[in-house]
């Protein structure tokens, strides 16, 4: 697919952004290095009150990223309007769905729990905390890997499951027919990869007349009001759109691509951060323990 020029031309990201994301990480990274070496013991319990309210905000962040998530999740299964809605026969988007919820609530959770173990000072819960974190970064790195160096197959695996769609579109306002005239409408695009993908709609096959769905139409080609359903064509080739969602979707993810990089970045700086805090967090409970069993450690 070739993109336009405006779209290839245009920087994801600006120097200025990535130089001023970069120094603030600089910045909170020089921050929990000082939290976690503290020396004397009256710098130690502002180190202690330090590191256990930076760890309670970052754990709010977490808790709100899961709720937003969870939320998210939710909205693709139950809004009509929502891709997903396109997909209901798939088993596998469904799952990929509730995988979702998941790991929202999972977040949730998470979060929950490094806001106690930070205000209450728990250190098996902040161990545990610790652990859940790692494991959720190296999960989320496994998983952008795979989508990756798997993107043709997922591709295919789409191509197919929208085919059955087209295929079985009924034409009387079901979910399905209203989410998909919704996507084609909006995104003004027709089909997957492209009109030809409804030629084998069992409606279009065996109707006598020339058959397209109003949902692709082009509006500069044809007077037809309908927004739904199938509408007749006046000439033999159909008066719709020539390009398939598929490239819709693939033009807005490249035209969003900085928003999509700079969220998944934050949280996994986010995942990072919470992690060193916590560390900061328990080496610092620690050497206050000792310097209370040994007063000689205070100095």
């Amino acid at each position: 697919m070739i993109l336009p020029t405006s779209l290839r031309t245009k920087p994801a990201l600006s120097p200025a952004s990535v130089t001023f994301f970069l120094s603030a990480v600089c910045g909170l990274i020089d921050v929990c290095v000082n939290l976690c070496f503290c020396r004397n013991h009256k710098m130690g319990n502002g180190c202690l009150k330090a590191s256990k309210y930076f760890l309670f905000l970052f754990n709010l962040i977490f808790f709100l990223f899961g709720t937003a998530l969870t939320g998210f999740g939710l909205w693709l299964l139950l809004d009509n309007q929502s891709f997903i809605v396109v997909l209901n026969d798939s088993t596998d988007v469904k799952i990929a769905c509730y995988i979702l919820i998941g790991v929202g609530a999972f977040s949730m959770f998470i979060g929950f729990l490094g806001c106690v173990g930070a205000i209450y000072e728990i250190r098996c819960l902040l161990g545990l905390y610790f652990t859940c974190l790692l494991l959720i970064l190296l999960a989320q790195i496994a998983a952008g890997a795979l989508i990756y160096f798997q993107k043709s197959v997922l591709h295919d695996g789409m191509t197919k499951m929208v085919t059955k769609v087209l295929d079985n579109y009924p034409g009387n306002n079901s979910k399905t027919e209203q989410a998909w005239d919704f996507i084609q409408k909006n995104m003004e695009c027709c089909g997957w990869n492209g009109r030809q993908d409804w030629y084998g709609n069992q409606i279009v096959v065996s109707s006598s007349q020339l058959l397209f769905p109003c949902s692709c139409q082009n509006v500069s080609l044809t007077s037809n009001v309908s927004d739904s359903g199938f509408c007749e064509a006046q000439a033999s080739d159909w008066p719709v759109y020539d390009r398939g969602c598929a490239a819709s979707v693939e033009n807005w993810l490249f035209t969003n691509l900085g928003v999509v990089m700079g969220i998944c970045i934050a949280v996994a700086f986010v995942e990072l951060l919470g992690m060193i805090l916590s560390i900061c967090l328990c080496r610092n409970i620690e050497s206050d323990y000792e310097k209370v069993s040994n007063p000689g450690l205070a100095y």
